[in-house]
């Protein structure tokens, strides 16, 4: 792997960014090596990883980018993403930009429109146990929250030059903590997790920090489809109603900035 200064740079995004996402890549046995001071190895059983028997039930970023790779055979792809950070998100969507780049795939218009929290309200979570803490938490929430839409938005207008598909990527902001995920891929298939909180020792600005947070890279998601049954097609349709009604009612512009 390229150094993280390297990816830094690459992404334009500040270093802790990449770290966390090494460290990502890392717990799901993609990675190893990850540290300060050289750069990450793809780790040796990689195939395993990914589909031996610990590999179910797959993790978010790991379902996740081979259904979003195969909503981009179609010619027009359309993803819409509630999310705490949209990490998930942008780690899926390496696949599918690896085959576009690869000759393999080519759509002719791809549409994403992702939900995430507002900066303005008081986050359910991450939150710390001690209150005290609550502005550096705040921050590297909205500081990954910035970086990963930042990346995504960057990876996919990208492709407008180098391969001609229309792309459009918008944000909007909810005023709400989600307390469950969700992404619809070309308005037949739904995706469904739970950011399930837990008690965690975590790590900001170095210094050690007990919060409640949710995993969300690891939480299972339960996929439904339409055309697989009347239970599955309802959900489908039903949460597609649910998250143009948050974009078009309650949600409002959204900045990537600090």
């Amino acid at each position: 792997m390229p150094t993280q200064a390297k990816l830094a740079d690459e992404f334009g995004v500040e270093r802790g960014a990449v770290r966390q996402a090494l460290r990502i890549l890392q717990s799901e046995k993609l990675l190893s090596n990850v540290s300060k001071g050289s750069p990450a190895t793809v780790a040796q059983n990689v195939t395993r990883a990914l589909t031996g028997p610990e590999a179910a039930p797959q993790p978010t970023t790991v379902a996740l980018a081979a259904r979003i790779a195969a909503a981009f055979e179609a010619p027009h792809v359309e993803i819409d993403a509630l999310c705490l950070t949209s990490v998930s998100l942008t780690l899926a969507m390496g696949e599918p930009l690896r085959l576009i780049h690869a000759g393999r795939i080519k759509p002719a218009k791809v549409d994403v429109r992702v939900l995430l929290p507002s900066r303005d309200i008081d986050l359910a979570f991450p939150a710390p146990l001690d209150a005290a803490a609550e502005d550096p938490v705040r921050r590297y929430w909205l500081a990954q929250r910035n970086a990963q839409g930042q990346v995504l938005s960057h990876n996919l207008l990208a492709l407008r030059s180098s391969h001609g598909i229309e792309v459009n990527v918008s944000f909007r902001a909810l005023p709400f903590t989600p307390p469950v995920k969700l992404y619809l891929l070309n308005g037949v298939e739904a995706l469904f997790a739970y950011y399930t909180l837990s008690r965690i020792q975590g790590e900001i600005d170095h210094k050690p920090l007990e919060l409640y947070d949710a995993r969300g890279t690891q939480s299972v998601l339960f996929p439904f489809a339409q055309g697989t049954g009347h239970r599955d097609t309802t959900f489908v349709e039903q949460s597609h109603l649910w998250f143009n009604a948050l974009w078009e009612t309650i949600s409002s512009e959204l900045l990537l900035t600090s």
